[in-house]
């Protein structure tokens, strides 16, 4: 199923000047990965702030499209120059869900009529990683289709704080969004399963 996922070796392609300057002057995988952590714990913090003050909104696109860099250029650290470790690994996909619930949980506190939708869809990022990388656990690949994967949750977040800051009367529909975004999450879990037991039982 067609996902913002399948854009990532074009986006690692355009971002391979930053991937090749920055691995000169030292930096790790585990380095970018852990900056992407944190940056998401603060720019949650601050959207949080945004059902006082409405401009703390804009935080999320900008910052959503920066972890979505990051993340690409973690990858292409640890593959192309020989980095890739276990822990590095295990920190990755730790850091992935941790982020998730630093920047989608404070939503709650932006709009209170869709706090339900909010939570299940966070609930429903975290289960999508875990279906992801169940099949990795149990001897096969690791998945990231959609149609609501990280890249597809970080586009659809995105897009929305931006729309509502501009067109605040769209936090009246949040809880729609969100819920149909939440089922998305449920489809992605399934369509993951589906390819790791359609994998394991094939050998």
């Amino acid at each position: 199923m067609a996902s913002v996922y399948d854009l990532k070796p074009k986006f690692q392609k355009f971002l391979r000047p930053s991937i090749l300057w920055l691995h000169k002057c030292g930096v790790t995988p585990n380095q970018v990965t852990v900056a992407a952590f944190v940056g998401s714990v603060a720019a949650g913090g601050l959207a949080s702030q945004a059902a006082d003050h409405r401009a703390w909104l804009l935080v999320l696109p900008a910052w959503l499209f920066l972890r979505m860099a990051l993340n690409a250029i973690d990858g292409v650290l640890a593959r192309d120059f020989d980095l890739k470790t276990v822990r590095g690994a295990i920190l990755n996909e730790l850091g992935d869900v941790l982020s998730d619930i630093a920047l989608y949980l404070p939503l709650l506190n932006v709009c209170r009529q869709a706090q339900w939708a909010v939570l299940f869809f966070v609930i429903g990022a975290i289960l999508t990683e875990f279906c992801g990388v169940l099949g990795q656990a149990l001897g096969g690949k690791r998945y990231y289709q959609g149609p609501m994967g990280k890249s597809d949750r970080a586009f659809l977040v995105g897009a929305l704080a931006l729309v509502s800051y501009f067109f605040p009367v769209v936090m009246e529909y949040w809880a729609w969004i969100f819920g149909m975004a939440f089922a998305g999450t449920l489809v992605t879990c399934l369509n993951r399963l589906l390819s790791t037991i359609k994998e394991l039982q094939n050998g």
